[in-house]
């Protein structure tokens, strides 16, 4: 089954038929830019423009004034920059830096998909930051809209031979999995126009691409730092004698819901079983035409490919992809995950040195007081440095030879720029989206409120003696789940201006979902609730006991290993 043999009867989404009349992802979005009577370009484009990598937003503090004044809100352009396992040089650092300085707002968000994200850029200034994008050796294409996004994996390829060689296959997989349209090189980088887009062909993804994001991420035990079962193909390196054979597969994973609808759900992946490491591109390839062909087109709350495996069931999804591939997947191997948090401070793989920074939600700026811009422009300029974005929304500093490591270590020292050995466990295992003020999903803050919260959190843990206990804490503006929430021990979702639900529960180790403790509620609730509930922690816990184990031992919530016991 294809696009072209679905239904014709069946009522689609709106979006399947902007899809379908873009020619191939063009719309109108090239005239849109040219027009200077507006700061926006037309709703449908705007879809569109999100398999460009970029998504248009309007500055929410801004738009009641604006309105008042009878102007049009305050639009402005975020872009997304695709970089498969994180992995950039330091040129490329340097032009990114650049980038944010000349056309956003002068930050740099690390996004919890290891890629790049710029905010505040203009219309007029759009395509002049793609091709500085470009011009970097690095794109936006598919970093967002319904493709395979940027595909993760561990954050440093130095570390040993076997994540060298897991890099590469994050990159052959992205690479594989883009987008053939013409449109990105045509609009943003003035490539030869095609005259008749019907020659045009997209081999994997059909002219209407797939029913919704998709996401694909590589593990490597014991750490699964890229939370593998959130992705709707995880892959877990499988490693004998030093040497990785191949990959265990899970599908079927995802973090996003809708308040209210309990048909919707977060969701863990569910194991498929494995196949040796060269089969990988094909096995990744096949799936994702299982969703194209299989996932709702109807409904895009149910288009998730998580969605799919639940309805067809892993042993249906297991058959097709036999059928596709011409063999069978094999049973799956065995492995362990101990952590999903990154490793701070140096660390010395393949004979040179590493050095992990903790970046608070992933916001690279300068302040009063830290310089941390400043700084990792100067570390970059050195090109004694690889830069390393983790899915924990921190920066790895990379390949660093003995010999330049004193040289490293002296900027590191000038500008005071932290490890996080002095923050608390708590707060090195933090993550929060952007929400407002440029997110349109937004439902209350998270990246600008997390860090005063976690201060007074921080307070209670000082009290209970758990300064140094590694508890992972996450918040969103929105059910969306863009940092995962639903995987931490606890979780913060944005139900309204100052209120959320507290979920708690998740796994330490990423593989269980968290449990719904209070619903829309503010920060003093939030405290008074986390209070006894850490204190008893402190004095009841088992040996080694994270805090998620223990809140599920002691009956505060239950254990949840399955999406859709979610919100019973």
């Amino acid at each position: 089954m294809t696009n072209s043999t679905k239904n014709q009867n069946v009522k689609l989404d709106a979006m399947e038929d902007i899809k379908q009349k873009s020619q191939f992802l063009r719309g109108t979005i090239a005239e849109g830019l040219k027009d200077p009577l507006t700061g926006a370009i037309a709703e449908d484009d705007t879809k569109l423009l999100k398999f460009h990598g970029s998504y248009m937003q309007d500055d929410r503090d801004l738009r009641d004034e604006r309105r008042k004044q009878k102007l049009e809100p305050a639009y402005s352009f975020m872009i997304r920059v695709r970089v498969p396992g994180g992995a950039a040089s330091s040129d490329q650092w340097i032009k990114m830096d650049n980038i944010s300085n000349q056309y956003a707002n002068g930050t740099i968000k690390l996004t919890t998909r290891q890629a790049f994200q710029f905010h505040g850029i203009l219309k007029r200034d759009l395509k002049k930051s793609m091709q500085n994008i470009n011009s970097a050796l690095l794109d936006s294409i598919a970093a967002c809209g319904d493709v395979v996004r940027n595909v993760m994996c561990n954050p440093n390829p130095y570390q040993s031979k076997i994540h060298e060689e897991i890099n590469q296959y994050a990159d052959k997989i992205s690479q594989h999995l883009l987008p053939r349209t013409g449109a990105y090189h045509e609009i943003w980088l003035d490539g030869e126009k095609v005259v008749n887009t019907k020659e045009e062909h997209e081999p994997i993804y059909g002219s209407t691409y797939l029913p919704r994001k998709f996401k694909i991420g590589i593990a490597v035990p014991p750490s699964n730092d890229i939370d593998v079962y959130s992705q709707d193909i995880g892959l877990i390196a499988i490693v004998e004698n030093e040497t990785l054979i191949g990959f265990n597969i899970v599908v079927g994973g995802g973090m996003g819901m809708k308040h209210g609808n309990p048909k919707t759900y977060p969701q863990i992946a569910r194991l498929l079983g494995y196949v040796p490491k060269e089969k990988a591109v094909d096995v990744c390839e096949k799936i994702v035409t299982i969703q194209r062909d299989y996932g709702n087109r109807e409904d895009r709350s149910q288009a998730r490919f998580k969605y799919t495996v639940d309805r067809l069931g892993v042993e249906k999804v297991r058959d097709e992809l036999n059928e596709r591939l011409g063999y069978d997947v094999e049973t799956a191997r065995e492995f362990e995950f101990e952590h999903n948090g990154d490793r701070y401070g140096w660390t010395e793989g393949q004979g040179h040195w590493h050095f992990t920074l903790f970046i608070q939600n992933g916001r690279v700026k300068d302040e009063k007081g830290y310089q941390l811009k400043t700084a990792l422009r100067e570390i970059a300029e050195t090109h004694h440095a690889d830069f390393q974005l983790t899915p924990n929304q921190n920066l790895i500093l990379s390949n660093i030879k003995q010999e330049n490591k004193e040289e490293i270590q002296r900027i590191i020292d000038t500008y005071d720029i932290t490890d996080g050995e002095n923050y608390t466990g708590l707060k090195r295992n933090s993550m929060a989206c952007v929400a407002f003020p440029t997110c349109g999903l937004a439902m209350a803050e998270s990246e600008r409120y997390l860090p005063s919260l976690l201060n007074k959190i921080e307070d209670i843990l000082n009290e209970a003696g758990l300064e140094e206990e590694d508890i992972t804490i996450r918040m969103t503006g929105c059910p969306n789940g863009c940092a995962r929430p639903a995987l931490a021990e606890v979780a913060f979702i944005g139900k309204g201006p100052g209120k959320y639900n507290m979920y708690l529960g998740g796994g330490f180790k990423g593989d269980r979902l968290n449990k719904l403790y209070k619903e829309n509620i503010g920060e003093d609730e939030i405290l008074n609730s986390l209070k006894p509930l850490l204190i008893r922690y402190s004095k009841e816990k088992e040996e080694n006991e994270h805090f998620g184990d223990f809140v599920i031992r002691q009956g505060i919530v239950a254990r949840v290993t399955e999406g859709r016991d979610f919100h019973k």
